[in-house]
């Protein structure tokens, strides 16, 4: 007995030991790379939807319903047509990211550079507005803003809302389209 007592705690020092190199090596490997990942940090929505130069991109809930009401800003949805179509911010241009290039001079050919844009998907999780609203700051649409998890944090605070498409033509800078409200 007392000798499989002696492997057993032979077996687990030999474990930990190999999971221990094992992380050293991760982390030094990591360190080297130039493309390595970032350990401690600020994993924060405000530090995930940031420009390189540190400027938040996010927007209140609270803000946005205030541009919104004072017809200050566009909305624009990044999720697909589909989710679109199904349910958005009254209002609302449908941009998917998906289809950015294919779309982008439709939908934003008339807008002004210096005009309010707000991007909005659905979930906390959902990275569409990200992409777009940066990529919108790096075509020099400068006041480009993303609502976090903004289809469903719109829809729950009982918020204007549309269903199905717009009529084809996107509406004048600060007009909002369609009556329907949940």
């Amino acid at each position: 007995m007392s000798i499989l007592n002696s492997y057993t705690r032979q077996m687990a020092r030999q474990g930990i030991a190999i999971l221990s190199v094992s992380i050293l090596l991760a982390l030094l490997v990591n360190h080297l790379r130039p493309d390595g990942l970032t350990l401690p940090g600020d994993w924060s929505d405000e530090s995930r939807v940031a420009l390189d130069s540190g400027e938040t991109l996010v927007v209140s809930l609270g803000e946005a319903q205030e541009l919104f009401e004072a017809k200050q800003a566009i909305f624009l949805d990044a999720r697909p047509r589909s989710a679109y179509e199904s349910g958005h911010i009254r209002g609302a241009l449908s941009l998917p990211w998906e289809t950015f290039d294919e779309h982008f001079e439709s939908v934003m050919g008339a807008l002004q550079e210096d005009m309010t844009l707000i991007a909005y998907c659905d979930g906390e999780s959902c990275s569409l507005s990200h992409d777009l609203a940066k990529a919108l700051v790096e075509m020099g649409f400068e006041r480009s803003r993303v609502l976090i998890n903004g289809w469903s944090a719109w829809r729950e605070s009982g918020l204007p809302t549309s269903m199905g498409e717009v009529d084809g033509m996107m509406p004048a800078p600060g007009e909002h389209r369609g009556e329907n409200r949940p």
